[in-house]
C-alpha cells in the first residue's frame, strides 16, 4: 500500500456498534438502513472534522460580544453518492452537510473481471476549482468502481487532495490499488478486512449491502 495513502478508521464505539449490525445477517432490512444511515452520518462527521470550511465571526450574546465559529456557505461542497447502496450512506450524511449539492453515480460491475461500467453519470458539467468532493461508496473491495468514479473526477480537474471517501468496509487490496493509482486520497471507512473472496468480496463483510438495503428481485415478482 501506498505510505500517502490515508485511511482513517476512526475509533468511535457508536461506530463499531452501527457496523457490527450491519454484518450481522439476522438484522432486517430496515435495520440495516437505519444502521448505514448512521454510519454514513457519523464517518461523514468524522471526515469533515478538519475539512469543513470556516470562518470566525463576532456574536453578542445577552451579556457580552465574543467570537463565535460559523461554516462558510460560500465553499462549495459536492456529494457523490454511488448508487445503489451509497443512497444509504448518504442518507445520513445529508444533515451533516444541507447545503451540499448532489451528483448521483451509477454502476454495474462485470463479475467475470471485477472491472465497473458506468450505467449512470449525474456529475455537473463544471465543478467549481474550490469545491470539495464526498464520495459514498459503501464497499471498496477490488476498488472498481471507485477507480471509476476517481477518473471521471480528474477528468473534471478534481484531484485526489479535494477528495475525501465514506465507506462502511475496506479490503486491503482494494486499498493497495487505490494507493498505486491516488496517492492522495482520503477515505474515512468503518474497517478495513484484509481478504477477498473467489468472487471479490469482502471477507468477513457484510454481503451485498444494496440487496440488504433495497432487496434482490426474485423470479416472477410483481410490484
Amino acid at each position: 500500500m501506498s505510505k500517502t495513502l490515508r485511511v482513517v478508521v476512526p475509533p468511535h464505539p457508536l461506530i463499531g456498534h452501527w457496523l457490527t449490525l450491519l454484518r450481522d445477517e439476522q438484522t432486517p432490512p430496515a435495520l440495516f438502513a437505519t444502521a448505514m444511515a448512521e454510519l454514513g452520518r457519523w464517518l461523514t462527521y468524522e471526515a469533515m472534522r478538519d475539512w469543513i470550511p470556516y470562518q470566525r465571526v463576532p456574536v453578542k450574546t445577552p451579556l457580552a460580544n465574543t467570537e463565535g465559529t460559523v461554516v462558510d456557505g460560500s465553499i462549495p461542497m459536492l456529494a457523490v453518492p454511488v448508487l445503489r447502496a451509497g443512497l444509504g450512506l448518504w442518507e445520513g450524511a445529508r444533515p451533516v452537510l444541507p447545503t451540499a449539492a448532489v451528483a448521483h453515480m451509477g454502476f454495474q460491475r462485470d463479475e467475470a473481471n471485477a472491472e465497473a461500467r458506468c450505467y449512470f453519470n449525474g456529475l455537473p458539467g463544471q465543478i467549481p476549482a474550490n469545491a470539495g468532493v464526498l464520495v459514498f461508496e459503501p464497499m471498496v473491495a477490488t476498488a472498481g468502481t471507485l477507480l471509476r468514479v476517481l477518473e471521471l473526477l480528474e477528468a473534471k480537474g478534481v484531484h485526489g487532495e479535494r477528495v475525501r471517501v465514506i465507506s462502511v468496509l475496506a479490503a486491503s487490496p482494494g486499498l493497495k490499488r487505490l494507493g498505486e493509482r491516488y496517492s492522495d486520497l482520503t477515505i474515512y471507512t468503518g474497517c478495513i478486512d484484509a481478504e477477498l473472496d473467489e468472487a471479490n468480496r469482502i471477507l468477513p463483510g457484510l454481503g451485498d449491502a444494496g440487496d440488504r438495503l433495497y432487496g434482490e428481485p426474485q423470479s416472477g415478482f410483481v410490484g
